[in-house]
């Protein structure tokens, strides 16, 4: 039991010093344990950086503590010490006494417990207002973000404070304070789907083939590019396993308006087909123009402008962004559609659900209204 108690305690002083900013294998030479004991308990609670007492006014700081480990270190006298951080000689005698002496002395053991003294026992917000906390997480499994649902809330509480809640405390109630079963299945509600916080990762670029015939987006009429009028459109396909299955997805510029169309494969014959298709139940206002990258499946864009009198266009090589409508769309549907999972299964019936879902959430480009919202706004 004894041994158990100190690799805690020293896994717990580990972690101390990686939530001051320092690397796992740092951390781990802080507490004497190896850093992937430090990294599996930060997994544990989330991978959150836990939030420290902010330095309170006439208290020491941690920058302080630092210059007073070094003065220890050095063989300062404590009256030195003090001169240097313009204190008080008895304040850093009491500093050093209570924290084990000057042999003993350690900066992140003194800081936490400075910051463990000025905490205050107080309910969690979600303990405070368990009708917000119900609210929450029922918009959490619509796969609403936390950033939509936070606007929304003040929009639809506007004279109700106690009913405003921040993304980021949405976020750190699914990361640190959701604990096990709760935590997993609050975390599948996200866009990433993870349960604990990762760094991004720059996303591979494929090779693209050349395409003939194409216009370039260049080309696009200039009321296109500034989202003036409805009817544009960008798409692109989605994979699914090994990329032996694929989904089409199209969102209208101004509105965010989804549609999903179901193909069989990646031929350009089949997918131009299946595009003219979802294209003519448009209203003629909403057939302005399509925007595609340079995927070998819209090879046979001629085709499709001819079926539809829709200009087809496209993005340059290796640039995402000049449709970032329809890539910020695609991250989204991962939330319904993972990757790695094999999308033939979806009919085009389950597709319209999912874009229906898509279509009736908030959106922050949209000021939080809702794409359909602001698809009838623009149809009238």
């Amino acid at each position: 039991m004894g041994y158990r108690y100190v690799v805690l305690r020293d896994v717990v002083v580990a972690r101390k010093a990686w939530e001051w900013g320092v690397s796992f294998a740092d951390a781990g030479r802080v507490g004497g344990v190896h850093g992937d004991t430090v990294r599996r308990h930060v997994d544990d609670a989330g991978g959150m950086r836990c939030e420290r007492v902010l330095d309170r006014e006439g208290h020491l700081s941690m920058q302080e503590r630092e210059v007073i480990r070094v003065g220890l270190v050095k063989g300062l006298s404590m009256r030195s010490i003090a001169g240097e951080l313009g204190r008080a000689g008895s304040t850093v005698k009491r500093e050093i006494d209570r924290n084990g002496g000057r042999e003993a002395y350690r900066v992140v053991q003194a800081q936490q417990r400075a910051d463990d003294q000025a905490r205050r026992p107080k309910l969690k917000w979600f303990e405070r207002e368990p009708q917000l906390w119900r609210l929450v997480q029922h918009w959490l499994k619509r796969l609403w973000s936390p950033q939509q649902i936070s606007t929304r809330l003040r929009s639809g509480f506007p004279n109700r404070k106690q009913m405003w809640v921040s993304a980021e405390t949405i976020y750190k109630s699914i990361y640190m304070q959701g604990r096990g079963e709760l935590r997993r299945q609050l975390a599948k509600c996200l866009r990433s789907g993870r349960a604990r916080r990762v760094p991004h990762k720059p996303a591979s670029r494929a090779q693209k083939g050349p395409i003939k015939n194409m216009v370039n987006i260049s080309e696009r009429p200039p009321e296109v590019e500034d989202r003036a009028l409805p009817g544009h459109w960008e798409g692109d396909l989605i994979l699914g396993k090994n990329g032996s299955s694929a989904v089409a997805t199209l969102v209208e510029r101004q509105t965010r308006w989804v549609m999903l169309v179901k193909v069989d494969s990646k031929d350009a014959v089949h997918v131009a087909e299946r595009l003219a298709q979802a294209a003519l139940t448009l209203p003629e206002q909403l057939r302005g123009s399509f925007t595609w990258d340079q995927g070998s499946e819209a090879a046979d864009h001629a085709t499709f402008t001819a079926t539809t009198a829709i200009p087809f266009y496209f993005c340059d090589p290796h640039s995402p962004w000049q449709r970032g409508t329809n890539e910020n769309t695609n991250g989204l549907l991962r939330q319904y559609m993972p990757k790695g999972t094999d999308l033939s299964v979806h009919t085009q019936t389950d597709l319209n659900v999912i874009a229906r879902s898509l279509n009736h959430r908030p959106r922050k480009t949209l000021g939080y209204m809702k794409p359909y919202e602001a698809l009838t706004a623009a149809l009238h």
